[in-house]
């Protein structure tokens, strides 16, 4: 485990205290936009989803505002080693999070399509099984993000798989509700949508857990597997 550095500068540390305190109240709002969008997608809410589609605008001036920030940061300090990596694992954690929050975004105007014809409901109870995981996802990566823990981190890329199984399940079912009765292909497409944003958030979650590997152990494990990724971090040890 590790933490935010502490600095001679007061100055800089309250400045990376803020980045960090940024970027948390950034997820916090891309983990109830989720939640919005999964319940007016279940429960055919025009009005919820509409809110999600507006929320977006808050997360991406989020995203606008860490970025110059950390600009600044980079201008002014000059950070070397370890702070480098922590004003870059933050860049990488708030681009996701954008990306998350237009995942969301996306399930909105799918569910606000839904809403206004009757889908079909057999696979809705996987789909919130499915939309809970990925909320979860993304809160334990933030948990990890907060507390710099590469083991917290390591279990959230572990989860990734999981919800690829739940997603492609999913998916079976619905090709087989369109083989069954073809006037249902529009909307079972917009579900498939829906679900295939809720996997992306997963992805996007993984990202984030590996930028805290990163920022912990000085090593990059993009593009390698979970296992290879423990092995790593055992050598660490």
């Amino acid at each position: 485990m590790n933490t935010f550095g502490q600095h001679i500068s007061q100055q800089f540390n309250a400045e990376l205290e803020d980045v960090r305190q940024r970027v948390m109240a950034m997820g916090g709002l891309v983990e109830q936009q989720i939640a919005d969008a999964v319940t007016a997608l279940i429960d055919g809410r025009s009005d919820l989803a509409a809110e999600v589609e507006q929320g977006d605008v808050k997360v991406n001036t989020f995203e606008v505002h860490i970025d110059e920030e950390c600009s600044r940061i980079l201008a002014r300090r000059q950070p070397t080693a370890s702070d480098l990596r922590l004003v870059v694992a933050v860049i990488k954690t708030i681009t996701d999070l954008e990306r998350i929050g237009d995942e969301a975004e996306r399930i909105a105007r799918m569910a606000s399509s839904l809403a206004k014809e009757e889908p079909p409901r057999a696979a809705f109870h996987e789909i919130e099984n499915l939309g809970h995981h990925v909320r979860r996802m993304v809160g334990e990566a933030l948990d990890a993000f907060a507390r710099m823990d590469s083991r917290a981190a390591l279990a959230v890329a572990e989860e990734d798989a999981k919800v690829d199984r739940e997603y492609e399940s999913i998916m079976r079912q619905c090709m087989t509700f369109m083989m069954e009765d073809p006037r249902t292909v529009k909307r079972v497409l917009d579900i498939m949508w829906a679900v295939r944003a809720l996997e992306r958030i997963g992805d996007h979650s993984r990202n984030i857990a590996e930028y805290v590997i990163y920022f912990v152990e000085g090593k990059d494990v993009r593009h390698i597997s979970v296992e290879q990724m423990a092995r790593e971090l055992e050598k660490s040890r």
